[in-house]
């Protein structure tokens, strides 16, 4: 076992043992090549993904996969995962205090990884890396950070709502491979 692979069983644990920590249902930790490139992160799971106890395997997740697919990655390539490990109520939005008290744990899940690209799905995780960052106006732009490159895109459910919204979408997945390929090149400036 290699030190990232540690780091994360370590970070699993502990989530796993921290009662502050909101939700009582199945943590989702991640899931993916934790040797990545790009890392995908959502909101919260979702019903399918609780019961799994895997990120975006139910509609949404569905369509990532497959949009990933049509620009030829693999989703076992990339490393998926969300802010909140836990599924809140009835699929709400997850709550300030939530995203709050579960914010170090992804913090350090990034650490770990520590990808080249971001790739924060919808408003909740984009907002954790560019607060004043609207989805609808920002999302399929390359921001750079004080340490990382983020690349926000629509929530794959959001796309699922509508033909608008999923052409934004399909369309902002499309170029991820030009965006990795800028950063790369950035990257290799430094």
């Amino acid at each position: 076992m290699n030190k990232k692979e540690i780091g994360l069983i370590e970070l699993r644990k502990e989530m796993e043992k921290d009662k502050r920590l909101p939700l009582s249902t199945n943590l989702v930790f991640g899931e993916g090549d934790i040797n990545c490139k790009v890392l995908f992160i959502g909101e919260a799971p979702g019903e399918r993904e609780d019961t799994l106890g895997r990120p975006f395997v139910g509609r949404a997740g569905q369509l990532l996969t497959k949009s990933l697919e049509e620009i030829g990655w693999r989703r076992e390539d990339v490393y998926i995962t969300n802010i909140v490990k836990r599924r809140p109520p009835d699929n709400r939005d997850p709550l300030p205090e939530e995203i709050s008290l579960y914010k170090p744990y992804l913090t350090r899940q990034i650490e770990i990884i520590n990808p080249t690209l971001i790739v924060p799905l919808g408003r909740f995780s984009m907002n954790y890396f560019l607060p004043l960052a609207k989805i609808t106006r920002d999302q399929g732009k390359l921001f750079h950070t004080d340490r990382y490159f983020v690349y926000p895109i629509l929530h794959p459910a959001a796309a699922l709502r509508g033909n608008t919204m999923m052409a934004v979408f399909k369309e902002s997945i499309k170029k991820l491979p030009k965006a990795i390929e800028k950063v790369e090149k950035l990257i290799s400036v430094k």
